[in-house]
């Protein structure tokens, strides 16, 4: 009985002494894989959080570069202002108008473009690259060509078009500032939805449309009931991508309306840019700054969590 009882503690510490020596190993494995990232891991935390941390500094201070001598420790002073500005607020609103509006008509382009790609026929090749193409364009020469070829109230083509109708000339820009940025954001970001939308539809099973086929299934029915939920991951990816870029347009913004008439096309980078560079208050802009990056990482870390979840769930 007393040899059994050895037995086992000795064949107890004999698997603790294994279990220790396997966590070092493992441990030092996973070290010795993740060393070769730790200069890439600094080199991102000294580009981007260090900035952060003295945008934050300088957002709790009353800095204006026309008043030098006012530069002075305020607190929270910065974000409650920036709440009862009107004009932040309205900014805001456009900043959301644009995103959603802009994300949510490339989204359905996308998904058309792409159900017409996803077969067979003669030039294929040509009309999909003719589709990517706007997405290749630099931003800044969209938005020349848009504001000077698209829709300059003289002699623009969308003008030239609606006259055939008998619509007389629009000043665009002017009179529908928010819709002309519209145009010219679902013109650039159309090809990067119908590229994430036409990789779903290929790689979905051929045998499930076929049985829906042999089923009866008619063509509606089928993309409602089997391609659709197939693409939910590839839609819901392209959303949060497309809000994450999107959100941060300026080059259209200032190119095209210069945030104008008065405020009326101006989103929040555009008017962060407003303030430090044009009224050159430093803290207030640094204050949206901080809201603005916070806002963004929560709804990125939401919409992310919905993602992972789909994935989780396909699995």
């Amino acid at each position: 009985m007393a040899s059994t009882l050895v037995d086992r503690h000795n064949l107890k510490q004999h698997k603790l002494k294994n279990a220790r020596t396997e966590g070092g190993h493992s441990k030092a494995e996973g070290w010795r894989r993740r060393g070769p990232l730790l200069p890439a891991l600094v080199f991102t935390i000294i580009v981007t959080q260090l900035p952060f941390l003295v945008t934050i500094w300088y957002s709790l201070r009353n800095w204006n570069l026309l008043r030098p001598d006012g530069n002075q420790f305020t607190g929270l002073q910065n974000y409650a202002d920036i709440f009862m500005d009107s004009t932040f607020r309205s900014s805001a609103v456009n900043s959301i108008v644009i995103t959603l509006g802009c994300v949510l008509a490339a989204m359905v382009l996308g998904i058309i473009f792409a159900l017409l790609l996803d077969r067979s026929f003669r030039g294929q090749g040509v009309v999909r690259t003719m589709l990517i193409t706007p997405f290749l364009i630099m931003p800044v020469a969209g938005a020349t060509l848009w504001s000077v070829s698209m829709l300059n109230p003289s002699f623009g083509l969308v003008n030239w078009v609606i006259s055939l109708v008998g619509i007389p000339p629009v000043d665009w820009t002017s009179s529908y500032p928010v819709i002309s940025i519209l145009m010219a954001l679902v013109w650039q970001w159309t090809p990067f939805t119908m590229l994430l939308v036409l990789a779903g539809l290929q790689s979905q099973p051929k045998d499930v449309l076929e049985a829906a086929q042999i089923d009866g299934a008619s063509w509606g029915k089928t993309f409602l009931w089997v391609t659709l939920p197939q693409l939910r991951r590839y839609i819901e990816l392209g959303v949060l991508l497309g809000t994450i870029y999107v959100v941060n347009t300026f080059d259209q913004i200032y190119l095209m309306t210069a945030g104008g008439p008065g405020t009326a096309s101006a989103n929040l980078p555009f008017y962060i840019y407003q303030r430090a560079f044009l009224g050159f208050d430093i803290g207030q802009a640094a204050a949206m700054g901080v809201v603005v990056v916070i806002a963004t990482i929560i709804i990125a870390t939401f919409a992310l969590r919905l993602i992972f979840r789909s994935f989780d769930a396909k699995d």
